[in-house]
């Protein structure tokens, strides 16, 4: 298993009080060490306001960030956990992506969600539709993204409803991966999430599931894939772990047992933030010797 970590950029109150020019410089510093340390990702949320409520403290955009942060490394794999379908035209963020692929030489993955955090939507101007038309409106969207990523027939690619086809929306990059950057679905939801996961992903990324509630998740997940005749092993399944969850966020034996326990599992990676690489190198540091001593990969 690799490990992955998600670095500071304001969401969770860990830049309050900080100027921005401070804040980002100190992001930078933290992409750079995790490069360093040999941590295979970096990651940024695609949020808009701070959690839980919104403040006028700094949460720095994703795209435009990981792109400034792709120039800064140049090992590191880099990605959003994960971006939130609502907030782009599918068709953009197609070519944002493909955009983002080769500014990092083929380093980018494309996380996507439903999104759920409806002061954002609401204070950018998108509404907040329910559960399902959020659900439709993403499986409609990676239908889009894939095609348009891997090259396929854009004249069939069409976004029904509100959005406008999509089937002149050509001259992208497509990046640089082959046969297409990797895209990751994100989410909790067995019913729907995880058999669009099964579709059209290539890794489902699961939010903050502790090690029961994963043993239990795992065979439906493999059930998702073998409904579609899919090979489930084809289906990477990763982590984010939460930030508030101690078995992440202190370290020592405790985070080695349990990052054991994670691979033990089969996940392929696991992502995080670590709040107080913020304030102190410490903070990753200590993440990279307890990956060493779980036994790990962290490249």
């Amino acid at each position: 298993m690799k490990v992955g970590v998600i670095l500071p950029q304001g969401w969770t109150g860990e830049y309050d009080g900080w100027e921005p020019s401070r804040a980002w410089r100190r992001t930078v510093d933290v992409a750079r060490q995790a490069e360093r340390l040999g941590f295979a990702s970096i990651w940024l949320f695609d949020h808009f306001h701070t959690v839980p409520r919104p403040t006028d403290e700094i949460t720095f955009e994703s795209f435009t960030a990981l792109s400034a942060l792709a120039a800064q490394t140049q090992r590191v794999r880099l990605g959003q956990i994960v971006i939130c379908n609502g907030f782009r035209n599918p068709a953009l963020t197609a070519k944002m992506a493909g955009t983002l692929d080769v500014i990092s030489g083929g380093r980018y993955e494309l996380g996507i969600g439903a999104g759920w955090k409806r002061d954002e939507w609401n204070a950018y101007g998108y509404g907040f539709p329910g559960t399902r038309e959020r659900l439709a409106m993403l499986e409609d969207a990676l239908e889009v993204i894939s095609r348009m990523l891997s090259g396929g027939p854009h004249e069939h690619a069409t976004y029904d409803g509100e959005h406008a086809s999509v089937a002149n929306a050509i001259n992208l990059p497509k990046g640089l991966q082959q046969p297409r950057l990797p895209i990751m679905v994100g989410g909790n939801g067995p019913r729907v999430t995880w058999r669009l996961a099964a579709r059209y992903a290539d890794e489902l990324n699961v939010d903050g599931l502790s090690p029961d509630e994963l043993r239990k998740a795992l065979p439906v997940i493999r059930s998702r894939c073998e409904e579609i005749d899919r090979d489930p092993d084809s289906l990477l399944v990763s982590l984010h772990a939460w930030w508030g969850d101690p078995a992440w966020s202190e370290a020592g034996d405790g985070r080695v047992a349990y990052l054991r326990e994670l691979a033990d599992l089969g996940l392929s990676r696991g992502i995080g933030l670590l709040q107080a690489s913020a304030q102190s190198d410490a903070a990753l540091e200590s993440l990279a010797a307890d990956v060493r001593e779980a036994g790990l990969e962290k490249a």
